[in-house]
């Protein structure tokens, strides 16, 4: 599975793909950063749409996680976060893939194991889980941590379900409790 990250903003959407092994490993691909020029909004929306789609185009991943719109300062900001946020939806639906998405809370608790973590141990965890040589660009390592996320979400999802999927699942449940 080749998972797409996405961090969304209105001047730096950064974003990170990853590879989940057979063996449940993840694989660093490639992160970077979508720049967005000090433009008119539906320029600026076009260049994140644009660049998502170039990223798709590169990269083929197979599925999207994008992090959720959290409070921000003023409304206005807010807002623009909102349409940058939508413009990369778009770009990620308009391709194919399913999107998921994860509240910041959710990232930091699947990478660093609490829900408030420090913004810098959550791009150490991604620097330590990818096995990479130096420090990601904040906005990438953003991205690339939702990947992770997502990545960890379905891993989990796949344990529970078991070997033969749900109806395994159940099936044991009743002969245990026979």
């Amino acid at each position: 599975m080749r998972i797409l990250g996405i961090d969304p903003g209105s001047r730096l959407t950064g974003f990170g793909v990853v590879n989940v092994l057979s063996n449940g490993k993840l694989d660093y691909v490639a992160s970077g950063v979508v720049r967005v020029p000090a433009v008119a909004l539906a320029e600026r929306l076009q260049v994140i749409y644009a660049g998502i789609n170039e990223v798709i185009d590169t990269y083929r991943p197979n599925i999207a996680a994008v992090e959720k719109v959290f409070m921000a300062r003023n409304a206005d900001s807010a807002l623009k976060l909102g349409h940058a946020r939508a413009s990369a939806l778009l770009a990620a639906v308009t391709a194919g893939l399913p999107v998921m998405e994860y509240t910041a809370l959710q990232v930091k608790q699947a990478l660093v194991g609490r829900g408030h973590a420090q913004k810098e141990q959550v791009k150490h965890m991604v620097k330590v889980l990818l096995e990479l040589s130096g420090n990601p660009q904040a906005d990438a390592a953003d991205a690339l941590a939702c990947a992770v996320c997502h990545a960890h979400h379905a891993q989990r999802a796949r344990q529970a379900a078991g070997p033969l999927g749900p109806r395994w699942r159940a099936r044991r449940s009743l002969r245990v409790a026979s």
